[in-house]
């Protein structure tokens, strides 16, 4: 698809922010420092996304790779094609790798928030295909970025156009049983832990829920305030983390940043979260893609 991608939205909004003198702000306890500490292993399935698999390979072999590094599940992209998307489906079950969420694509270049019609209906469309997808993968949760606030939307229409046109896809979701999620990332939208609980609540359904990432918040928060605050409206969580520099950033390895791992962990404990953890980090070979395993029972899980 045209425009920038997650991953580029993500370092072009990192290299705003820190321009504007945020990331030579001292920052608290490191994540390695916080990797022995919190509570026994949690319940959590560890999982990584479709894209940090090797593109090189097929889908049948990528499956089996996560699997052997051990990766108990899988986010995948939206995918139209349907014949592409029942050949991932059936490569993930072979594997015996579940896919057991959704990346939504469509939200980044037509956002739900647009004063553009052509560019929600086509949003709209973006997350019919995602959520019909989830139903064919047996995956239970979309991931959405729901709202993009910039000069020609204020945040109050983001506010207001997104929840409008997610309501009109709930009895979709309800039909097909798969949770909207909806995520916080840099695009200037839910940027405390308080308003995107309050976003959340007034869809008063059960069908709409927070995707909660790690890594996003750590430039202007703490992940561990944030995990707290969402409690149980937390569904799925993606893991990378962030590391703040005199002249910069850097999204980095699990360990090598600035997220407090320790506290992190002790509070997905105190909140009951059980679900899947995703790692969304570059992709790499099998040697990388067993490291970032390791990190994750080490940092995330909680298991030597």
């Amino acid at each position: 698809m045209g425009g920038p991608t997650r991953r580029e939205f993500l370092r072009i909004s990192a290299g705003a922010v820190c321009a504007a003198g945020f990331c030579g702000e001292a920052v608290g306890v490191a994540g390695q420092a916080g990797a022995g500490q919190g509570p026994a292993a949690l319940p959590i399935k560890k999982g990584l996304v479709w894209d940090m698999l090797p593109e090189k390979l097929s889908y049948a072999e990528r499956c089996k790779l996560a699997r052997a590094c051990g990766f108990e599940v899988v986010q995948a992209p939206t995918t139209p094609d349907q014949h592409e998307a029942e050949e991932m489906g059936e490569a993930a079950q072979a594997a015996n790798i579940r896919i057991d969420s959704v990346m939504n694509m469509a939200h980044w270049q037509y956002p739900l928030s647009s004063s553009d019609a052509e560019a929600v209906a086509k949003s709209m469309e973006g997350m019919r295909t995602s959520l019909h997808n989830a139903k064919l993968w047996g995956a239970d949760a979309v991931l959405l970025v729901p709202a993009v606030v910039n000069a020609q939307t204020s945040y109050q229409e983001a506010w207001t156009r997104s929840q409008a046109q997610i309501r009109k896809l709930l009895p979709l979701a309800a039909e097909l049983k798969v949770v909207i999620a909806i995520e916080e990332v840099w695009n200037k939208f839910l940027l405390s832990p308080l308003e995107m609980k309050k976003y959340i609540e007034e869809f008063q359904s059960p069908w709409v829920k927070a995707w909660f990432d790690v890594g996003n918040v750590v430039l202007y928060g703490y992940p561990q305030d944030w995990i707290h605050t969402l409690g149980t409206s937390i569904y799925k969580v993606h893991v990378k983390d962030f590391k703040r520099k005199q002249d910069g950033y850097a999204w980095v390895n699990l360990g090598d940043g600035d997220v407090d791992w320790g506290a992190v962990r002790k509070a997905f404990a105190e909140v009951g979260y059980a679900g899947s953890a995703i790692a969304e980090l570059e992709g790499g070979d099998e040697a990388y893609l067993r490291d970032v395993s390791k990190r994750m029972d080490r940092l995330v899980v909680g298991v030597a």
